[in-house]
């Protein structure tokens, strides 16, 4: 035996008792200083204690907590612009003098007040909108309308790849950034890790701006901020009109992957008032990413005229905020179901409130559906997801599962009426731990177009029955225990 051998068999306790105090020190942080939920709290300490060294590497990774810390900031003029005008849009309707556009709009004015209050969303009124479910017809409106750009081009993703679609898409802004068009392209700097200088050389070259949202410090796999992402999938164009919804930037989302064959996803293209929100939103994040000093313009909050279009308000949230914007108003959505509820979601790892809401309003009588993929791209989270819509059957919500590709959407739509296409997943992680966006509409038209889309996607599903789901086999059971132990941090 070595010298050097001997020396580090020597060693080995002390490090051991390094880790294990560390061990101790987080342990107490995540009890008392924390104030993590308690399910997430006896998640870590098991993580910790069973995994001693590679737990504190994982909590370090993936456990930050950024609530203390104010990311997205508004200027003296700016949030005395947006304060007025959310104050006395909530002022005419508490003193009736609003008038609402739709009877959905009337009917859910409570859901209005809760999103001004705890969102601070503005109620637009003149929106016009469209329901795009296909990756090539939503990629081809978008290009279509990046190439009549004249002014400027705020383009968001979380996911933007260099492959045959993604590369197309960055060449589409190249072109239009050497044609004196203002080009703003703000990437998640996890999801879009396999983007390199040369594949946005090009845009750069010729003017066009690139950001990416909490990138690493030292090394390019090494986050300390892995776990807070920038989920959102926003394009603006000239402040004319917006894109919002699930889809990202890469062959996959056009149907061009063989490990999915097909892929199905919800996103909207909005014109009216609204765009300044969404845009807005941009901005924020821009800010905050690329360090320019850019302006939310000041024409910006303005009242305008109202005309019976489609009422939306713009929700975001973030691990910035501990409110959960958009699960509140996810709350308030099926609180208030009279009829059916309508979710499309790749991920149900709700928490208890979303939970609870859903059985009750299932044993209410309410028609509940809710649809998942078949197909897994993340095996934990889908035997978790698996386990969550299992244990709702007996109250009487229908599950279906999607068998025609993987489903993306992320949908929820209520009595024909409300319905919210966004970002946001039914899971804790777009609840609590990522940056999203969602647009509530208020307006038949679409709550029913997007029925439409639930019942005709039915067609390509499977019902999972009560029966169905307790003769799973054992190994599936293994595998929903195993995920449901680590669910509160996935």
């Amino acid at each position: 035996m070595t010298a050097a051998l001997i020396q580090s068999l020597q060693s080995t306790p002390a490090i051991l008792a390094v880790i294990y105090i560390l061990n101790f020190i987080i342990a107490f942080t995540i009890i008392f200083l924390e104030r993590k939920d308690p399910s997430a709290t006896l998640a870590w300490l098991m993580i910790l204690f069973i995994l001693p060294g590679f737990g504190i590497l994982l909590y370090v990774m993936l456990s930050q907590n950024i609530a203390r810390h104010k990311i997205f900031t508004l200027s003296h003029f700016e949030e005395k612009r947006m304060t007025e005008a959310l104050f006395h849009q909530m002022e005419d309707m508490r003193n009736n003098q609003f008038v609402y556009s739709s009877h959905g709009e009337a009917r859910w004015k409570d859901m209005i007040r809760l999103n001004q209050q705890y969102g601070s969303a503005f109620l637009t009124q003149d929106n016009h909108v469209q329901v795009l479910t296909e990756g090539t017809e939503k990629f081809s409106q978008l290009l279509g309308d990046i190439a009549e750009a004249k002014k400027n081009i705020h383009i968001e993703y979380f996911i933007l790849k260099p492959d045959m679609v993604g590369l197309a898409f960055i060449d589409a802004l190249a072109r239009k950034a050497e044609e004196g068009v203002q080009v703003r392209l703000l990437l998640d700097a996890m999801g879009s890790s396999r983007i390199r200088k040369k594949h946005i050389r090009k845009l750069k070259k010729a003017g066009g701006q690139v950001a990416f949202f909490f990138p690493p410090k030292i090394f390019r796999f090494f986050n300390f901020k892995l776990n807070y992402r920038n989920h959102r999938k926003l394009a603006v164009i000239d402040s004319r009109v917006a894109y919002l919804g699930g889809f990202n930037v890469a062959n996959e989302y056009v149907g061009l992957s063989k490990r999915f064959q097909s892929w199905r996803d919800t996103h909207i293209r909005v014109e009216g008032g609204c765009v300044q929100d969404i845009d807005a939103r941009f901005v924020l994040d821009w800010r905050f990413a690329s360090g320019e000093d850019l302006s939310i313009p000041v024409d910006y909050y303005t009242f305008i005229p109202m005309e019976s279009k489609t009422g939306i308000q713009i929700v975001s949230c973030g691990p910035d905020s501990p409110s959960t914007e958009i699960k509140l108003a996810y709350l308030k959505m099926i609180a208030g179901a009279e009829r059916n509820v309508y979710v499309q979601t790749p991920y149900f790892i709700p928490d208890e409130s979303i939970y609870e809401a859903l059985k009750m309003a299932a044993l209410s009588g309410v028609d509940v559906r809710i649809m998942i993929p078949n197909q897994p791209d993340h095996p934990f989270v889908y035997w978790v997801t698996y386990h969550n819509v299992g244990s709702l059957l007996d109250c009487g919500v229908k599950v279906y599962i999607y068998d025609r590709g993987f489903l993306h959407a992320k949908t929820i739509t209520v009595d024909s009426e409300v319905s919210s296409v966004g970002s946001a997943n039914f899971d804790i992680r777009s609840f609590k731990l990522n940056f999203e966006c969602n647009a509530f509409m208020y307006d038949r038209a679409v709550a029913k177009k997007l029925e439409e889309e639930f019942e005709h996607d039915m067609a390509h599903s499977f019902r999972l029955t009560p029966v169905i789901y307790r003769n799973r086999s054992t190994w599936v059971k293994f595998k929903e225990s195993t995920g449901r132990l680590i669910s509160d941090i996935l």
